[in-house]
């Protein structure tokens, strides 16, 4: 029969299609008696049949429109593979390997993604955490992609990078089946903009049976602008596609025969929905009802904002996938951070084993073995002390390790200011302690059918010991939530004792990286170590540590030149003070350096000394020629500023400088390390100097300047964290921050104003106390001419350089006059 004809029952009339005119004939077979009702059945069957074939062509039309030409999937476009064996080769899999006989094939993860983002998005996962999968990746692009990239790269035939991608995602579900099917247990979809950890994601599909039909994912039904509008029954879902979807190898193998049929019947324009919709007809499950998906596959809804700020969050720590990194440069910062998480999991796991290790050392008899490895700079012993809060027992009262005190406020014995806000790592230290104690609380919440919340810390004490540990006493308010059997929510109060143990002692030695020099660490810096290391039983607090003076550096190169920036305004005597040193350690010595001296008139009532210091400097350089040193007069009242932006101008871009202050004494060991810490287009060396202490209330009994001043002890000084005045840089990072403020007068706030530039520019900062560098003392005169914010500053410099807060309170107790004439006062 003509396939184009179409025989209707015996009711006389015939018809007979003509498709290429679109013409339908209509004639009469016979006629005679009954003609006229034969006529009126005609035209019934005429029209049933003109109504089906219209029909017909109008629901054709409607699919082509609603679906796209890039959507359908007619008999041309379907693939055929035939190359199995190039398959295996591109994802780098031996075929013989299969999910019985290796445990390397627990999962195949398939990652979307387009020709524009693999040379971006693509090499970054497979750089983070495509190579670490305990299975294979690949990645699935348009037909006509193309990269320099080294990635596992598979083009599907007859695909192209149209949006939305649903093609694209069927029929790389298409190609797993065909291709790894007998070779994985689970099929994972993901993005390329999601993170995967792997070695959680090992741990959650070993403990899922992989022989039955599963479809894992973040269970969704649609925003509420899409609800109802995605063609779901009441109890149908969908996996959402970002955070990643996972099916076994029982789903896929039974959705995968019907590919054809689900692209031909897509009901709405979301890949991920539409793949749900095929699984659930064909392989006859759901994707997972369970709330704590949201967790485990975590979406974040901030966008292109999603894992940009600060990663310590409880949602990075508890999920398998973070989604989504739309920037592919902090894929790369998330993996490190999730690297780092490891390296503190398995030192904490050695802990453990090395506590197991000393008592059962202990159990039978034995010594326990040695296990420091000074060759290679790791020293482990110390980690066998097992917890307790008795770790450290004092022999003197200066050893005594005091509790600090936490609530609203932190009050620290050993402050300048002992009541403040709690410091940035404080708060830090106790969201990780917090994290994890919530972490050990929950670990059972599910079989117990209950889960705690963390509310907030009632109070707490903190003490550290630098050679053992930090240790926390923490009063804390939770929230209990039964949701099995009797439901409730109560508040709990929980008292807790926790120690954080330091891990391994690694000691590495690092040779200098500027090009100009290879300079050998001097004695004092090796002799310092030593000290530190030989005497970490005990609290640095009770360290008193004399710098040795150490002879010439040996040097294999030339070192770099630092040249010296100085300001200066009168105080001759003082002037002749550095210059003593500068003499001694760098002339003698034989350092290569240059000094630029900056002169302003001296303040009213001072004698005018620019004389004196002109033919210092020129009796200086008659006998050591070798070394530049000049003044520059500014003849102007003082700026530090204006006398710091004057002697930069001296320099050339590629010169290092050291902005340095009359008051300062310095090392060979302190012009090693500035060398060693300013790197030029990378880092900026912001030097934590010693400051000395009022001598009249410290060092009772040694008059004038005839104290040594490289003693570092609580005693004498403090270590000035929040001073940024004495800096090295290299003159083109100067630049880069946009020089000094020289319109700022007088003494003060110049040194923050650079120090907030340098890091709005992104400069690297590097911040480390130097035994080499002490601020003398000296009496501190503050100019009521100052701007309010100067004059400030220079106040609390004043009020901060009296003594250490003991020595003051003991002054207090043993005068109570001083007392009695406040209250006098008042």
């Amino acid at each position: 029969m003509n396939p184009y004809q179409y025989q209707a029952p015996p009711s006389g009339i015939e018809l007979v299609p003509r498709p290429q005119k679109m013409k339908i004939t209509v004639r009469a077979i016979s006629g005679g008696a009954g003609g006229h009702g034969r006529s009126g059945t005609a035209g019934q069957l005429v029209g049933l049949a003109v109504g089906i074939f219209f029909g017909f062509v109008i629901t054709a039309a409607f699919r082509q429109l609603m679906l796209k030409p890039h959507m359908c999937l007619s008999s041309r476009n379907v693939p055929v593979y035939d190359d199995t064996g190039e398959a295996f080769r591109i994802i780098g899999h031996d075929p013989k390997r299969n999910a019985h006989n290796s445990d390397k094939n627990l999962v195949f993860v398939g990652v979307m993604t387009a020709n524009m983002y693999l040379d971006s998005r693509a090499k970054a996962v497979y750089e983070t955490w495509g190579k670490r999968l305990p299975g294979k990746i690949a990645f699935f692009s348009s037909e006509a992609s193309t990269t320099d990239v080294d990635i596992p790269l598979i083009r599907l035939r007859g695909v192209d990078d149209s949006y939305p991608p649903q093609k694209k995602s069927f029929m790389m579900l298409k190609y797993m089946a065909d291709h790894f099917a007998d070779h994985f247990e689970y099929f994972m979809r993901a993005d390329d903009d999601v993170y995967i950890r792997t070695d959680r994601l090992e741990n959650f599909l070993r403990s899922v049976n992989s022989t039955r039909a599963h479809f894992i994912g973040q269970a969704g039904k649609g925003n509420q602008e899409e609800f109802g509008h995605l063609a779901l029954k009441d109890d149908e879902n969908f996996c959402m596609g970002g955070p990643g979807v996972i099916m076994s190898r029982k789903t896929l193998l039974q959705v995968a025969p019907h590919i054809r049929d689900c692209l031909k019947n897509l009901r709405s324009t979301h890949e991920d929905v539409e793949v749900g919709r095929c699984v659930r007809k064909y392989a006859k499950v759901p994707c997972t009802w369970s709330y704590e998906m949201q967790s485990i596959l975590y979406h974040n809804g901030s966008g292109t904002e999603a894992f940009t700020g600060p990663l310590k969050q409880r949602e990075v720590h508890r999920a398998i996938t973070l989604h989504p990194i739309k920037n592919h440069s902090y894929l790369y910062r998330l993996h490190y951070y999730i690297q780092s998480l490891t390296v503190r999991s398995k030192e904490a796991e050695l802990v453990r084993t090395i506590r197991e290790l000393y008592k059962t050392s202990e159990e039978v008899g034995k010594m326990m073995p040695n296990l420091n490895s000074p060759a290679k700079g790791v020293f482990l012993n110390h980690l066998s002390t097992d917890a307790t809060l008795q770790k450290w027992s004092p022999d003197v009262e200066e050893e005594v390790n005091a509790w600090d005190f936490v609530s609203r406020a932190a009050f620290c014995l050993g402050d300048a200011n002992p009541r403040h806000k709690p410091t940035s790592g404080m708060n830090e230290g106790l969201e990780d302690v917090i994290r994890d104690v919530m972490e050990i609380i929950n670990k059972v919440s599910k079989e117990r059918g209950r889960v705690i919340d963390f509310k907030e810390i009632l109070y707490g004490y903190v003490r550290w010991h630098p050679s053992h540990s930090i240790e926390y006493i923490i009063d804390m308010l939770l929230l209990y939530k039964k949701y099995r059997g009797k439901k409730m929510t109560v508040p709990v109060r929980r008292h807790a004792y926790l120690q954080v143990p330091l891990g391994p002692l690694y000691v590495h030695e690092y040779e200098s990286r500027t090009s100009e020099e290879e300079v050998a660490p001097t004695s004092g810096i090796q002799d310092f170590v030593e000290v530190v290391v030989k005497k970490s039983l005990k609290d640095f607090s009770s360290l008193h540590y004399q710098i040795p003076h150490a002879g010439p550096s040996t040097t294999q190169q030339k070192p770099k030149k630092i040249h010296f920036i100085l300001p200066l305004a009168g105080r001759f005597s003082i002037f002749q003070r550095f210059m003593d040193d500068f003499k001694r350690v760098c002339l003698e010595g034989e350092e290569n350096v240059r000094l630029v001296v900056v002169s302003f008139r001296p303040p009213p009532g001072q004698e005018d000394t620019t004389e004196n210091v002109e033919a210092l400097i020129s009796s200086l350089q008659l006998d050591y020629p070798h070394v530049p040193m000049s003044v520059l007069q500014a003849n102007t009242s003082f700026a530090r500023a204006l006398a710091l932006e004057l002697g930069a101008g001296q320099c050339e871009e590629n010169d290092l400088m050291l902005f340095i202050d009359v008051d300062m004494t310095f090392t060979p060991g302190a012009l090693d390390r500035i060398r060693l810490h300013t790197v030029q287009g990378i880092q900026i060396y912001y030097p934590i100097v010693f400051s000395e202490f009022d001598p009249n209330v410290t060092r009772k009994g040694n008059k004038g300047e005839t104290y040594d001043h490289t003693l570092i002890d609580e005693e004498v000084g403090y270590w000035r964290a929040f001073g940024f005045g004495i800096v090295s840089m290299y003159k083109s990072e100067l630049l880069t921050a946009g020089g000094l403020d020289t319109s700022i007068l007088g003494w003060g706030q110049e040194d923050v104003d650079l120090f907030e530039k340098v890091l709005k520019k992104k400069i690297q900062v590097f911040r480390a106390a130097d035994p080499g560098l002490v601020h003398i003392f000296h009496h501190v005169d503050c100019d009521h001419n100052l701007v309010t914010n100067q004059y400030q500053m220079c106040q609390g410099t004043r009020y901060s350089t009296y003594g250490a807060t003991h020595s003051l309170a003991k002054t207090i107790i043993d005068n109570p006059e001083i007392l009695a004439y406040k209250r006098r006062n008042s």
